[in-house]
């Protein structure tokens, strides 16, 4: 995506090898939203300008690697924006991982700032969704974690509202070292080292937060995180690209 003022972003996901079969964190755009791009919404196709390449869509990726759609079992979503679940129709064996809060959010508003922002055609396929309630155990420092273990062991589900009402982090262990996804619960690699530098996204972000303040606070709970330098925790954003290259370059560090 090239969103005005903003460079360019990526949209990304995590595919997981699990003992029985494989797991994505989040889907980003899907071969669907390439054949019609209108899915997206025009304000967010005048804004973002994505360039919906099915080259890039994560069924045509994993293919490329020698796998097929329906060896993917799960998919653990952040949330329910567009950019996020588009590619959930690619993979409709899959079960839907997703906080309760955020599907009520999504599929149950009848808000219009929930009516614009959520695209209906994108579950339109009926999905098998799999909710979850977020009330277990503090996880290194957060304090609504939830262990996925009908997926299997190394998968956790964060509660982080605030981009929106049901927005999750996930954390997923890559034997080496946990990685975080932390979906849209912050947007740029700046925010990190409390020196965002792209002033579009900065206030895009403010924007479109349900709660400013939850952003806030969990930007705040983020920085104390990647301060602490853990050796066997990497935070990863879905937008970043910078984050993105060094996820990627030290993928089997």
């Amino acid at each position: 995506m090239r969103p005005w003022g903003a460079g360019t972003l990526v949209c990304h996901v995590l595919l997981v090898e699990a003992a029985d079969g494989l797991v994505l964190v989040d889907t980003g755009f899907g071969t669907q939203d390439c054949r019609r791009p209108a899915r997206f919404g025009r304000f967010r196709r005048h804004f973002f300008r994505p360039s919906f390449d099915a080259a890039e869509a994560a069924v045509t990726q994993l293919e490329a690697l020698g796998y097929r759609r329906d060896d993917v079992r799960h998919i653990i979503t952040t949330h329910f924006d567009a950019d996020h679940i588009g590619g959930l129709a690619d993979f409709p064996d899959a079960q839907v991982h997703v906080t309760a809060t955020e599907v009520r959010a999504a599929m149950g508003s009848r808000a219009a700032p929930d009516r614009i922002r959520f695209r209906a055609d994108q579950w339109a396929h009926g999905p098998h969704i799999v909710e979850h309630d977020i009330a277990g155990e503090p996880w290194r420092g957060f304090a609504a974690a939830k262990e996925l273990t009908g997926i299997g062991p190394g998968f956790v589900l964060l509660s982080l509202p605030g981009h929106t009402l049901g927005h999750a982090c996930v954390a997923v262990d890559a034997g080496h070292r946990w990685i975080l996804h932390a979906g849209d619960a912050f947007f740029q690699c700046g925010t990190l080292d409390e020196n965002p530098r792209v002033p579009a996204l900065t206030a895009f972000e403010n924007a479109v937060a349900v709660d400013r303040k939850q952003v806030q606070d969990n930007h705040s709970r983020l920085v104390e995180l990647y301060r602490r330098g853990d050796p066997d925790m990497m935070i990863v954003c879905a937008h970043d690209p910078e984050l993105f290259e060094r996820a990627r370059a030290t993928a089997t560090a």
